[in-house]
């Protein structure tokens, strides 16, 4: 009674130590639920924000604006253009057949298109494309002395420095004189340099044939020059059918070293994202998101300010930080796009006239679903093969099995592409298959140690079914008792197999005898065996014909067998 008083008094009591082990349990189920209803949750805005609409919206548009072969030239589209002749091609066919759809394909009058054009007859055109030239100056670069007779000029790479701001050509309109930028679009990286805003900039027309016109007269005076080093072809669309915005960059880069180099931006976004009842009910969602976010950072500053530094001593609260960074971060660019899209989308719907900037809004929202994508991928992709969620689950099967489309996933982004495929088979390859083998290879090591200490599987099950089987057969007397049957067995075996044998027969059987004997002593002992011991070559080669030979021993014993069963047989009737 004293010893159980001083533990309920000085110690903690069973009772308690039940209860605290209850809370614990119920305090780990509730977290788990929480953080449950937050996966869903995060699931719900990740998949929300995606429509499989973007991505045909964007197949759509890059069969029409880069799949086009030009007029006559059947291998020759805006992918494949090599040359500056190629390019003017491109400008004065495809591009303008693409942009411009003047009737119906019984050649009626669809729409009125004084202030509209629509591509394929339901993506509106909003303002008017655009045309951007940059340039760097002649001299940017030295040429070698003893080459200065063949070649006076000197055209280095794009920079900032390297920049031509000066006029040239007719020195009349826009296309012929500098313009700085009077937007916050970012700078565009492309293939061989990074290039700023402003330049040699001009408007399409809303007429076909004036467009046209223009070209024609650019092509004429040489508006592409040796100092040309990018061409961006910029318009935005608008599909009111599906709620969404196609911003189409096209961009031809003409290197230091010659040729063209052409590459594309398709980016379908929903700018206007409260339209329907499933918007309203994502935007309920994203309130949902942001009071996790708020229960989860003050759980963590808790947990800061209980284990101070040795908090930052676990990986796993490491994570946690660094995905509460990532949903800050989130929240962040969410708000800063739809309080950009607030004050900009109506100026840039004002004027059908002048080209609206669209890309700076695409661009910061592209940014913020790829922080959403991370996210996600740290909790818990835009070509063809991850354009639903089903087609995406089987495209990670085939990376697994080597067929992948390594060129479609770097198109689709130039950097988490090839991210996430590094990443993927970082994991599936070398972690996960390294495991295996791993696993496969410490089974045989222990299978082979076995094996060399000299145990053996154990057959209980086969010897408890083989005397339960004999022990039948004795009480139905269709067999003599065990001890009887093992001697005139062995009376008849053995008066046999010393007739029929001759001297080099027995000599092998005394010799298998052997050994078996010390084969038997060395591994089937039944003493301890704490040290290793290999089995080498030759123990090993005595051993295959130790096996050998006991096959042909079984072999007669089982035929002898056979006749005494035959005998029983016949006696029995």
């Amino acid at each position: 009674m004293a010893e159980a008083s001083r533990w309920h008094r000085g110690g903690t009591s069973i009772h308690n130590l039940h209860y605290r082990k209850e809370v614990q349990i119920t305090t780990t189920l509730q977290e788990l639920l929480l953080y449950f209803i937050f996966l869903i949750n995060l699931c719900i805005l990740t998949f929300g924000m995606v429509n499989p609409h973007m991505y045909y919206l964007n197949k759509v548009m890059s069969s029409l604006f880069l799949d086009t072969y030009i007029p006559d030239d059947e291998r020759t589209n805006f992918k494949s253009i090599r040359s500056i002749t190629d390019f003017w091609k491109f400008m004065e066919g495809p591009l303008l057949d693409g942009l411009y759809w003047d009737s119906w394909y019984n050649n009626q009058k669809l729409y009125d298109l004084k202030n509209s054009s629509r591509i394929y007859y339901e993506n509106i055109l909003l303002g008017v494309p655009r045309v951007r030239q940059l340039k760097v100056r002649n001299n940017t670069c030295k040429v070698y002395s003893s080459f200065q007779s063949l070649m006076s000029e000197c055209y280095d790479k794009y920079t900032s420095e390297n920049e031509d701001l000066s006029d040239f050509g007719l020195r009349l309109d826009s296309e012929w004189k500098y313009s700085t930028s009077n937007t916050n679009s970012p700078w565009h990286w492309g293939f061989v340099g990074v290039y700023g805003n402003g330049g040699y900039i001009f408007t399409l027309s809303k007429s076909k044939s004036e467009t046209k016109n223009k070209f024609i007269d650019l092509r004429l005076n040489s508006w592409i020059t040796r100092g040309t080093r990018v061409i961006f072809i910029d318009f935005s669309l608008y599909n009111a059918n599906v709620n969404l915005f196609c911003i189409i960059r096209l961009v031809a880069e003409f290197p230091a070293t010659g040729g063209i180099l052409t590459s594309w931006q398709l980016y379908s976004v929903k700018l206007l994202r409260y339209v329907s009842y499933y918007d309203y009910f994502i935007a309920s969602c994203e309130i949902t998101f942001c009071i996790f976010l708020f229960v989860f950072t003050t759980q963590e500053l808790k947990k800061m300010k209980e284990f101070k530094t040795d908090y930052f001593k676990s990986i796993w609260n490491w994570l946690e930080l660094l995905l509460l960074l990532l949903c800050f971060m989130a929240v962040s660019f969410y708000t800063y796009c739809n309080m950009q899209i607030f004050l900009l989308l109506g100026q840039l719907l004002k004027s059908t006239e002048k080209y609206p900037d669209f890309y700076f809004l695409a661009y910061w929202h592209i940014y913020y679903n790829n922080i959403i994508a991370i996210t996600i991928f740290f909790a818990w992709i835009k070509v063809d093969d991850f354009s639903t969620f089903q087609n995406s689950i089987f495209a990670q099967f085939r990376i697994v099995l080597g067929d992948f489309n390594f060129a479609g996933i770097q198109q689709a982004n130039r950097i988490l592409g090839p991210i996430y495929f590094i990443t993927f088979i970082f994991f599936v390859f070398f972690v996960l298959l390294n495991m295996f083998l791993a696993i496969i290879n410490d089974t045989y090591s222990e299978v082979k140690a076995d094996y060399s200490i000299g145990r053996r599987p154990d057959f209980e099950l086969g010897k408890m079914l083989k005397k339960s089987y004999q022990n039948a057969l004795e009480k139905l007397k269709l067999r003599k008792s065990q001890k009887n049957e093992d001697k005139n067995i062995g009376d008849l075996a053995e008066q046999p197999r010393r007739e029929n044998f001759d001297e080099n027969e027995i000599q092998r059987a005394e010799q298998m005898k052997k050994w078996k004997e010390r084969l038997e002593k060395k591994y089937y002992s039944t003493e301890t065996q704490d040290d290793y011991q290999p089995v080498t070559q030759q123990e090993f080669r005595e051993l295959f014909l130790y096996t050998v030979e006991l096959e042909k021993e079984l072999h007669y014993i089982n035929s002898k067998l056979n006749g005494v069963m035959r005998k029983l047989s016949a006696l029995q009737y």
